[in-house]
């Protein structure tokens, strides 16, 4: 798919140190000294500390959950908030007339269909440590906002099928997670239906993604006759019995392994008594131990068995991660030695122990409250101390421009509450006044920095879209302006429009446009009309305008439409791979490439 080939690419540019070689402390020496660089730079013009106590740094771990579509990622979601204590009863996806709808899932499409259509962030306290989990959208017409979210991650666990293993979009979104070095963490789902061998899960992810996994929680059969995993840490066996409520917490009895005349008895099945220690025997002598310096670097897969819809191994799983999981890590950023537009600009890594508030917007969400007409920015912090009230700086705005963060609100789905402050690998809602967008930079301090933007990639659809009725289109108009704002999908324009003239939606997938509609008939009330046009993708010409008339005129771009992005750059539209790679091999003046970003400063 051309959308991950560019996200991969352009991955490989931003890596930067301190996730490429995970939070191994041997390998993070680098960040030290860019600290004290970064701390002289900010120093010198200011004396307020913005600087996060270090007890808060380590006690925050984030996690974002991936999966191909119908893995049970929400689910999983669900009973990770239930276990850590955050809701009392965990909602299903498809709910009944009796069962309670999910956190995560709370756009009435999403309710509707079943499926996740945009991320979502949950926080809570568990065990004396912060969690922020990020559910994705695992449809891949929803990639792009599935990306973003990995952008705001520390860690990140796969979800797969038990009984289909690896599919297509588990391999994609495992691509991006090894590009950003991210500590990945593999549970095997849906447990109690019959399943695939472990042993033929943990050889599928060695050979197709030459990961070592290292199991920690082993299954005991599968299907009707799951009865629960042993922890291969601590030797114990945990068996289960399911919730006499739907949505409630797992009944368990724990057993030592070396206790066999008991668990023979409790397990009440010979065949599956035996399997089990002949597994326990056969994986304590052929696997390497597990390695925690190798997780975090992201060269080894801690393995978990269990199932989410009946709780099996779900608060195992839990207090795992909180042990194994990585605190907040730095990230490189671009800094900007003075206000003109030709200062020099140095590249450098933001510790989470950085003297100054740092960090950036991966998301945006409109009408999270439709009665208020709200706007949010999602804020991952990166470096310092959010209070609220507080003065920052933007990447985009003018040199002296601040903006006054009075209020910032702790995020659980659609819900949210007011906060005073909040800590390095939090994840914050903020007032969006309509400056914002996604890949934007926030910070304290007088000087200015970004992070690398989050980038738009070639969509694969595209339509025009228009009010059908002209007494709404005041209400169109602010409607599609929001959801352009959450980059729900791209907007193009005709050269040199300045707004008046048709607009053209792009998206990655289909599903895109449909969410645009339904939105806007169910938040804005207005009708729309969408017009598809036959092109299949985009490449943006890095080269300019310069470069597009010259091609224009040499007769190079025939069949391909000419149109304009946000940032008013060239952005070339083809009806088929050939012959974007044709031109792109023929005219490497255009620079033709599948991706854009946003400008990191207002030059």
């Amino acid at each position: 798919m051309n959308f991950l080939v560019s996200y991969l690419l352009l991955l490989i540019a931003h890596t930067p140190t301190a996730i490429a070689f995970g939070p191994n402390p041997s390998k993070l020496s680098s960040i030290t000294s860019s600290t004290s660089c970064i701390t002289r730079l900010f120093s010198t013009e200011t004396s307020t500390s913005f600087q996060a106590p270090q007890t808060e740094i380590d006690r925050r771990r984030n996690l974002a959950i991936i999966s191909h579509p119908d893995s049970g990622k929400t689910t999983m979601t669900e009973k990770l908030l239930l276990y850590g204590g955050a809701i009392q009863q965990a909602g299903a996806v498809r709910q009944k007339a009796e069962q309670r709808a999910t956190a995560s899932d709370f756009m009435e499409m999403e309710k509707e269909r079943g499926i996740s259509i945009s991320s979502t962030v949950m926080n809570f306290d568990y065990n004396d440590l912060r969690i922020n989990i990020l559910d994705t959208p695992g449809h891949q017409d929803f990639s792009e906002d599935t990306y973003r979210a990995l952008a705001a991650a520390d860690n990140a666990v796969m979800l797969l099928d038990g009984a289909k293993g690896l599919e297509p979009q588990t391999r994609k979104l495992f691509e991006v997670c090894r590009m950003r070095r991210l500590p990945l963490f593999t549970f095997v789902n849906k447990l109690d239906r019959p399943a695939m061998s472990p042993y033929e899960i943990m050889d599928q992810i060695q050979e197709e993604f030459e990961l070592e996994t290292h199991p920690i929680l082993w299954p005991i059969g599968d299907g009707d006759r799951f009865k629960g995993v042993l922890d291969r840490l601590e030797k114990v066996v945990h068996l289960y019995q399911k919730p006499s409520v739907r949505g409630k917490k797992a009944e368990v009895v724990q057993v030592p392994l070396e206790d066999t005349k008991r668990l023979e008895e409790l397990i009440g099945d010979a065949e599956l008594f035996e399997k089990l220690i002949e597994d326990a025997e056969l994986l304590d002598e052929l696997l390497e131990p597990l390695d925690i310096d190798r997780v975090l670097s992201a060269d080894q897969s801690p393995l978990f068995f269990g199932s989410a819809m009946t709780n099996f191994g779900v608060q195992l799983f839990l207090d795992k991660f909180c042990n194994m999981g990585t605190k907040p890590i730095g990230r490189k950023a671009t800094l900007k030695v003075d206000a003109s537009k030709t200062a020099e600009k140095i590249e450098d890594i933001i510790s989470p122990e950085h003297e100054e508030f740092t960090g950036f917007i991966f998301k945006t969400q409109a009408n999270l409250d439709p009665k208020h007409r709200d706007r949010l920015a999602y804020i991952r912090i990166v470096s310092g101390v959010y209070e609220k009230g507080m003065k920052v700086s933007h990447n985009r705005s003018k040199a002296g421009k601040k903006y006054n963060l009075a209020q910032a609100q702790a995020l659980f789905g659609s819900d949210r509450s007011s906060i005073e402050v909040a800590y390095p690998g939090d994840v914050i809602g903020i007032n969006n006044p309509g400056n914002f967008a996604i890949g934007d930079t926030l910070h304290t301090g007088n000087t200015n920095l970004a992070f690398p933007g989050i980038p738009s990639f070639s969509p694969e659809k595209f339509s025009y879209i228009r009010s059908p009725n002209p007494s709404e289109y005041k209400s169109f108009r602010k409607g599609i302006d929001q959801l352009l704002d959450e980059g729900a999908v791209q907007a193009l324009r005709q050269r040199n429009d300045d707004g008046g003239g048709p607009l053209l939606l792009a998206a990655v997938g289909q599903l895109q446009f449909e969410v645009v509609q339904d939105r806007l008939k169910n938040e804005y009330g207005v009708e729309s009309i969408m017009e598809p046009l036959g092109y299949s993708l985009a490449r943006w010409a890095d080269g300019g305008w310069d470069a597009v008339d010259k091609a224009d005129t040499d007769g190079k771009l025939f069949g391909i439409m000419i149109v304009q992005d946000r940032w008013n750059r060239p952005v070339l539209l083809f009806r088929n791979d050939w012959k974007a790679a044709a031109l792109s091999e023929e005219e490497k003046y255009l620079e033709l490439k599948p991706w854009s970003e946003p400008p990191n400063f207002d030059d």
